[in-house]
């Protein structure tokens, strides 16, 4: 275990790499499931070499580099050296396309970016975005013909970086998370909010150097880096990595890992008990598994059908990091667990006055953090927000939820316009502004509907209103969405109506759209059958 886990001026992710390197050694750190390996010494080399690399391109501590790579040891290695130089890492998603990827890019505007070969077209047409590049930095197998690109293989050539490590107030990283009115929001996060997401999880899941961990989430997220590899450095265990869930592989990777624990998220617990059951479905080394949302069904088939004997849920947010955990040995399914209370104060509050609601009655999540710099630090360049998700001295989380008299919390409802889509946060107002730009399109609301799947988050749906004489129909709507939404922003379901239910000071009613929710003329893009009209 990493020795300065109770010394928050010590939780820095970079001091921890270097830790257990001289600790660990050649014990490895990281697989991939294709039998890539990195060592912690090897780790801890490549983040110097990686982050000396950055110096010959002109990057200074302090900088921006932003990244875009799928899991893997490549992305490991970038975001290490990143944090061993003391830049900020702009960490992107990598089904980013079009406007999507244009907005993080002239948020943040980063002095480089370090981008998959496979990606490098979506980088056409955006200028703008681009201004602010010095060098691309290309992740792949092919020399780049483009003599502005550099190969990111060249870090091995580097000379190792032996500055100061960062302080656990300096930004280690900006996430961007789902904008409720306009364009995503980049979090501004520092070092010891990071870590913070990972001794979260070694205390509540009691992680130990003899736990192995499997990683299926994407590196670009707080639970994938941060709430599991970042768990994994500070325990000092190993971990497996996957480049992409798959619902077919997960359990043989379970089994041929070794591993002992993993994360999921609703829609990845649907997937997998979507599998066929098989008599071997308790053949594994698996002794917890963190679910969140962690629906009552899908504890119960983890517990029943595949014999893991600890289900914790939780809840968080990139913004607030994670206080409230369930408890291993009380499960509560269905809840998002009790307050983190060495870390975190939580209340349930109305969202309007800002006054606590009693017990059992429903209001905002809303949170404080009792350790300084352990929380984000503000929006990036949106200092309004910032105050605005702040007021009277609470984080709004604009989710709501009951808390019962032994202090479990309940998930209710969103309160944002937010839908949440396969572990994605999605802006509503973001996919509205790329559909009303498609010819023929007078007005357009997204909003979310609950999914097909038991416990498996949202679905989008979309209302359109045609402009007279239009005659655009599905295909158009659905071809428009690919063509310019990444996959996890594509609308499943589609109406055209007549007008958009609307208050007298015109803003659309979306509680009235997510009350009629699917009818018999309700298109399924996807050409799925489904029964539910009516939703509430």
């Amino acid at each position: 275990m990493y020795s300065g886990v109770n010394d928050p001026e010590q939780w820095v992710l970079p001091s921890v790499i270097e830790e257990q390197a001289a600790r660990r050694g050649h014990s490895p750190a990281i697989s991939m499931v294709n039998g890539e390996t990195l060592t912690y010494a090897q780790l801890a080399d490549a983040a110097s070499r990686v982050a000396g690399f950055y110096v010959s391109l002109g990057v200074e501590p302090g900088d921006r580099i932003a990244i875009m790579a799928p899991n893997g040891l490549d992305f490991t290695c970038a975001w290490a050296g990143a944090g061993r130089l003391g830049v900020t890492a702009v960490l992107l998603n990598t089904e980013l396309m079009g406007s999507f990827l244009e907005h993080p890019l002239v948020d943040s505007a980063p002095g480089i970016l370090v981008i998959h070969e496979a990606w490098l077209d979506r980088l056409a047409d955006l200028d703008e975005a681009l201004s602010s590049i010095r060098h691309v930095v290309v992740v792949g197998q092919s020399i780049p013909t483009n003599p502005a690109w550099i190969a990111f293989d060249r870090w091995r050539d580097a000379s190792p970086f032996r500055g100061n490590l960062p302080k656990a107030s300096d930004i280690a990283c900006i996430m961007y998370t789902s904008g409720t009115t306009g364009a995503p929001k980049g979090v501004l996060m520092p070092h010891a909010h990071c870590f913070l997401f990972g001794l979260g999880v070694v205390e509540n899941l009691s992680v130990t150097p003899d736990d192995h961990y499997y990683i299926c989430l994407p590196l670009f997220h707080a639970n994938g880096l941060l709430m599991q590899l970042g768990a994994v450095l500070i325990a000092g265990c190993g971990a497996t990595i996957r480049e992409r869930f798959s619902g077919t592989a997960w359990l043989s990777d379970i089994r041929s890992s070794g591993a002992t624990v993993t994360h999921s998220l609703g829609a990845i617990s649907a997937f997998v008990m979507a599998q066929p059951e098989r008599p071997d479905d308790r053949t594994h080394r698996l002794r917890l598994i963190f679910s969140a949302p962690n629906h009552p069904d899908h504890e119960s088939a983890w517990r029943d059908r595949f014999g893991i004997a600890e289900v914790v849920g939780g809840y968080g947010m990139t913004e607030s990091n994670i206080p409230l955990y369930g408890d291993r040995n009380d499960p509560r399914p269905g809840t998002c667990g009790k307050v983190w209370a060495r870390c975190f104060e939580v209340e349930i509050r109305d969202p309007d006055t800002d006054l606590p609601v009693p017990l059992g009655e429903v209001g905002e999540i809303m949170v404080r953090p009792r350790i300084g710099q352990a929380f984000m630090a503000g929006y990036n360049g949106l200092p309004d927000k910032t105050v605005e998700a702040w007021r009277n001295l609470w984080f709004h989380t604009g989710d709501a939820a009951r808390m019962a008299d032994d202090g479990y919390v309940t998930l209710v409802d969103r309160i944002k316009d937010c839908i949440r889509r396969r572990g994605e946060n999605i802006s509503a107002p973001h996919v509205e502004e790329v559909l009303a730009a498609l010819p023929g399109v007078a007005e357009v609301a997204a909003f979310a509907v609950p999914s097909d799947v038991r416990g498996g988050e949202d679905e989008i749906m979309l209302a359109v209103v045609r402009l007279p004489a239009s005659s655009i129909g599905p295909q158009e709507v659905q071809a428009h969405a690919r063509d310019h939404l990444p996959r996890f922003a594509q609308p499943r379901y589609l109406a055209f109506v007549e007008a958009l239910p609307k208050t007298g000071t015109e803003k659309v009613r979306k509680v009235e759209l997510r009350r009629i929710g699917l009818t018999p003329d309700t298109i399924d893009l996807e050409n799925k059958p489904f029964e539910r009209t009516g939703l509430s």
